[in-house]
């Protein structure tokens, strides 16, 4: 039985794209999966070690000790933190929110070593919630540079276009995030960073108002 080439390149063709036997195409795999470690891996996970953090400030009595100047510093830091988070699930990536998200990241690790020093100076900070802020520090480098990786081509427009035209302005997303999403990563900022460090500003505010009495 003779079988024509045109036939068994078409049965070759049939197989290739049935949905259960395509071949997997890498790059895109490994584009997905970044994406998706990014949103669902990187982003809660401040969650975690902000709540930490706070524990640990309640449990060495911030109120009495550095106060209100510290507890400012935090409110600093969750802003330095909080503006390219906002920046990068609404707006377009593009050079100008790359650059806010690398200069917000370096700010926000220079900031934190500033509240370590005035923390120990006034408190005890104890090995459990130094190592917590090594995970507070390294989250919004780690969110700049997954950015970075999966928008390469923007990243070289930051300095090939010297600041200039459309890549530096604040743009809208083309495809907006699902509303689900960046309702449920609100809800968790609100709940594990706005509402335990208001709390904690409040309490210090407080103590500051009864020392002075």
């Amino acid at each position: 039985m003779r079988i024509s080439r045109g036939s068994t390149l078409a049965r070759w063709r049939r197989w290739r794209s049935a949905p259960a036997l395509r071949v997997p195409r890498g790059a895109d795999d490994v584009e997905s999966a970044s994406r998706r470690f990014l949103m669902y891996g990187v982003l809660p996970l401040w969650f975690v070690p902000a709540v930490a953090d706070w524990v640990m400030h309640r449990r060495s009595g911030i109120e009495h000790t550095s106060g209100v100047r510290e507890s400012a510093v935090h409110a600093l830091m969750m802003t330095e933190a909080g503006i390219p988070v906002v920046a990068g699930l609404t707006a377009r990536i593009n050079p100008l929110v790359l650059s806010l998200m690398g200069g917000a990241a370096v700010l926000h690790g220079a900031t934190a070593l500033w509240d370590v020093s005035l923390a120990v100076d006034k408190r005890e900070v104890r090995p459990l919630e130094q190592h917590i802020h090594s995970f507070l520090e390294v989250l919004p480098l780690t969110a700049a540079a997954f950015t970075t990786c999966l928008h390469w081509d923007q990243a070289r427009e930051v300095f090939r276009s010297g600041g200039q035209g459309r890549n530096w302005k604040l743009l809208p997303k083309e495809r907006p995030l699902p509303a689900g999403y960046l309702t449920a990563i609100g809800a968790g900022v609100g709940l594990c960073v706005v509402l335990p460090y208001a709390e904690e500003m409040v309490r210090c505010l407080r103590a500051r108002r009864h020392h002075h009495e």
